[in-house]
């Protein structure tokens, strides 16, 4: 990379894991355009669509001038039994878990060409090694960005692009934190019980992941010592897939 200031996008940075990657990069030096449908980011976009993705690209290229790394984290979760599913919550969660980050890196490839050394990660998910129940739509998807990450490196090889996608447990987000308080009233229990033996019951090590771990991650691969990581998720499920 050059002397100049590196520049990354990264969507869904209004709280939780965006928001944790939005700040330590931006202590690394980087110039961040954050990206969200709502909340205090530099650019408010609907990312479902092809032009909220555009516009989030034009955005860091009409700011910065250029744009070396994407980091594709916005998503949300819906749980329902797939006879239940509701269509309308499936078409919404693969467009901004699935479709999204192939949008982010069509429009934003020629920038990471001209980077020399473009960075693209998602962050997906353990569940896009494993399944849950009642989970259809975040798993395919999260499947599927995997995929996606590993064609990417290879078209990505030639240019010096990577392409990598992070895959924790659970971390602790406001989405997660509230379904702690949820569960310990649906099922009786005291809230450190709800963590460990229904959140957690898949993982052997027996805590949530912060958000800053997951953005340390995203550092050092967007770091010089990161670039060996390209076309391979990153697993950081405390154990979970090893059962």
């Amino acid at each position: 990379m050059s002397d100049e200031r590196r520049v990354a996008l990264v969507s869904g940075a209004a709280s939780g894991i965006g928001a944790a990657i939005a700040a330590r990069l931006s202590r690394d030096g980087w110039d961040v355009l954050s990206v969200d449908v709502q909340g205090d980011v530099d650019v408010r976009s609907d990312l479902t669509t092809r032009a909220g993705n555009r516009d989030a690209v034009n955005a860091a290229e009409e700011r910065f001038g250029r744009l070396d790394a994407v980091i594709a984290n916005a998503g949300f979760q819906h749980v329902a039994p797939i006879e239940e599913f509701p269509e309308d919550r499936w078409d919404a969660i693969v467009a901004l878990l699935l479709t999204s980050p192939f949008l982010l890196a069509r429009y934003a490839w020629p920038h990471l060409v001209r980077s020399g050394s473009g960075r693209f990660v998602a962050i997906a998910s353990v569940h896009g090694l494993v399944a849950s129940p009642y989970k259809a739509a975040y798993v395919s998807a999260k499947h599927g960005v995997i995929g996606l990450v590993k064609t990417l490196a290879l078209e990505g090889a030639e240019h010096g692009i990577s392409a990598t996608a992070v895959c924790p447990a659970y971390v602790r987000t406001p989405l997660i934190e509230s379904q702690i308080a949820d569960q310990a009233k649906a099922h009786g229990l005291p809230e450190e019980r709800v963590l460990e033996e229904v959140i957690l019951a898949s993982q052997p090590v027996k805590r949530l992941i912060e958000p800053d771990e997951v953005a340390s991650a995203v550092a050092y691969l967007l770091s010089p010592d990161g670039r060996a990581f390209t076309g391979a998720p990153l697993i950081m499920d405390q154990g979970w897939s090893a059962r």
